[in-house]
């Protein structure tokens, strides 16, 4: 009844002798009844629940008994006002004399609204946390948010997505290094945690290419020991003296990627830090390499040739770094973005194009009139022909046709092309049709606005520059 009660008569009651709460009760009841009629009768008003229990509180002292009395009211204002003067015609409790007193009526509805206003201005006060935020904080925070999700595992290290599938991992440090990475659009990371290389990574390395990236301190290179050790390591990289990999952006994770040398040149060097910088004269070096640092000798041998898959760093690892639509979008038009695709100083004939470990895709020319992928590339898009050309498995023109007509080339080839070379821009409506037909690589002159970057397609663009040089 409190719970809905409006108001709240409170009376106080002093009896001259010893009397208990039972006997209030009953003289409240008994020296009302009939008073006010039937309307106003406190036995019906209680069965209606319209009066709540009656609280009496009682103590004696000196032979004589004082207390307070409580009602509950759901009546309006004359009522709860006739019910209370009522009270006052109370003389006797029991065999003693007594009186009774209204000290007050309590509106509880006006108390309830004194607690919601001195509640509300506390709130007001400190309850509203500061939310605002800048449009740098706000990109940060989501960029922040899409690299934490995009952190994965390897048998409980911390790893990129693409670490299980891709054919070369790029071994670090730790998870920050992980997340400096993927930040780069490097998604083939795994980090030791520690200078003890995990079982786990160094099973990895039997059977993947490993480019070790690591700090430029002593422990990365305490680190690169033991990994040499009991693993197979095929590439070194260092961030620059003093520095830590999660401390460089994403221009010097790149710069740092491409200046990678072979293990071997180090292996047995006392300072690999020093000697990984300035690599000794003769040695492998990365100075006439392809982005990702594997060294391209202008007139390679026959067992060269036959090697380069494995000497070439992986797409991922490479400065195409998985040049994904996450990547594009951060680095703009940057000349990373499109680091992917080098050409040689000397000749447009040596387009390194990344196909991210697809052996067929930069295979020599086969027999017949079949071509390798980067010879393609400079067909049609270092010669600035406008034209598309419809690949093959075997690197065997399927199609070509102008690159405004390649999307309905595409979309009615039979059979679905390997790849395709465009010189033009990739637009996401190329990109969605050449998912649908199972197209494994688009190389273009640019991108569009490319917002859904599809799984099973991978997406290399050449720059005009690069092309041109």
């Amino acid at each position: 009844m409190e719970d809905t009660a409006k108001y709240l008569i409170h009376a106080t009651i002093a009896a001259d002798g010893v009397v208990e709460r039972s006997d209030v009760v009953g003289a409240v009841f008994g020296q009302t009844e009939g008073l006010l009629g039937e309307e106003l009768d406190l036995r019906d008003l209680q069965q209606s629940s319209k009066v709540g229990r009656i609280d009496v509180s009682i103590e004696s002292e000196n032979g004589q008994s004082f207390g307070e009395v409580t009602v509950a009211s759901s009546l309006d204002k004359v009522e709860t006002a006739i019910l209370a003067a009522a009270l006052e015609t109370i003389t006797r409790v029991g065999p003693c004399r007594a009186s009774v007193e209204v000290t007050q009526i309590e509106d509880v509805r006006a108390t309830k609204r004194r607690e919601v206003v001195d509640r509300a201005k506390e709130l007001l006060a400190g309850g509203f946390e500061e939310t605002a935020l800048s449009s740098d904080e706000v990109l940060e925070e989501v960029r922040d948010a899409a690299r934490i999700e995009g952190i994965a595992e390897y048998e409980g290290l911390p790893a990129g997505p693409r670490v299980r599938d891709s054919d070369a991992i790029i071994v670090v440090e730790g998870r920050a290094d992980v997340l400096t990475l993927l930040d780069a659009g490097i998604k083939n990371g795994i980090a030791v945690e520690g200078t003890n290389v995990p079982e786990a990574v160094a099973d990895l390395s039997q059977d993947r290419t490993v480019t070790a990236f690591l700090d430029g301190d002593r422990g990365g290179e305490l680190i690169l020991r033991e990994l040499g050790q009991v693993g197979d390591v095929d590439y070194v990289a260092f961030a620059p003296a003093g520095e830590s990999v999660e401390d460089l952006d994403r221009s010097a994770v790149l710069d740092a990627l491409r200046g990678k040398v072979p293990y071997e040149t180090l292996a047995e060097e006392p300072n690999a830090r020093e000697v990984a910088r300035d690599p000794p004269s003769g040695s492998p070096t990365t100075e006439s390499s392809t982005p990702g640092g594997a060294t391209e000798d202008p007139s390679p041998t026959e067992e060269d040739a036959d090697t380069d898959a494995d000497v070439d760093v992986p797409a991922e690892a490479d400065a195409d770094v998985d040049a994904s639509a996450e990547a594009d979008a951060r680095s703009g038009t940057s000349d990373d973005e499109n680091a992917s695709v080098e050409t040689s100083a000397e000749t447009t004939d040596d387009v390194d194009v990344s196909t991210e470990g697809d052996d067929d895709a930069i295979a020599a020319a086969g027999p017949g009139d079949t071509k390798s992928v980067r010879d393609h590339v400079s067909d049609v898009v270092a010669a600035g022909t406008g034209r598309a050309r419809l690949l093959g498995q075997s690197g065997e023109v399927l199609a070509e046709v102008d690159a405004a007509a390649a999307f309905d080339a595409l979309e009615d080839a039979d059979p679905p092309p390997h790849a395709v070379v465009l010189d033009g821009e990739i637009s996401q409506r190329l990109l969605d049709i050449a998912a649908q037909r199972g197209v494994s690589q688009v190389f273009g002159r640019s991108t569009g606005s490319v917002v859904k970057q599809p799984i099973g397609t991978r997406v290399t663009t050449v720059e005009d520059a690069a092309v041109e040089a």
